[in-house]
């Protein structure tokens, strides 16, 4: 668990960070900065939202091969810049964004769905050369039960709704830290 102050010097990174690429400068984020723990390898996202809540960009990494205050250095930029369900956030438009980071936790197959816990657990479904993503917070901001969040993570997939049943059908949970500028301004 990261404390309130490495939470804060995360979140002014990621705002830090798109500011700089949308001044037209590169990122100036400085290792030695930053304690062990947020130069630990982690995966980690970044949401973008606008005042009324509404996704503005979502992108991460799952796997733990950056640093995280590099993971959340990168996945800022490519949640403003490169979510391709969204335009690139312009000039102006940052300070109408509200941040969010979700620090990944280890992933681990679910052999039991009933082992899934909504608002504690993000899924991953894979089949192929597909695979969806959706982190833990999603199905309680949504109000799913399981069975609508399994279904939700097919769909992102780009599979069919009922495919987290097939028996050759991959589904993986994980946890996640996950943290806002907006509780942390309370």
């Amino acid at each position: 668990m990261l404390n309130e102050q490495q939470r804060r010097q995360l979140l002014q990174l990621a705002r830090n960070t798109i500011a700089a690429v949308l001044g037209g400068q590169a990122p100036d984020v400085k290792p030695d900065e930053f304690d062990d723990a947020l130069r630990k390898l982690s995966g980690a996202f970044v949401t973008l939202t606008t005042h009324n809540d509404e996704l503005r960009g979502c992108i991460g990494s799952i796997e733990p091969r950056a640093p995280l205050f590099q993971a959340v250095a990168t996945s800022a930029v490519s949640a403003a810049f490169r979510d391709p369900r969204f335009y690139p956030v312009r000039p102006g438009e940052l300070e109408q964004l509200k941040i969010e980071i979700s620090v990944m936790g280890p992933i681990e197959r679910v052999t039991n769905i009933d082992d899934i816990v909504v608002g504690r657990d993000g899924l991953i479904i894979s089949y192929g050369r597909n695979a969806g993503l959706l982190l833990p917070q999603v199905a309680t901001d949504y109000g799913w039960d399981r069975d609508a969040f399994l279904r939700q993570t097919c769909v992102k997939a780009g599979l069919p709704t009922e495919a987290w049943r097939a028996t050759d059908v991959r589904i993986e949970k994980f946890s996640a830290e996950v943290f806002g500028e907006e509780e942390l301004s309370r």
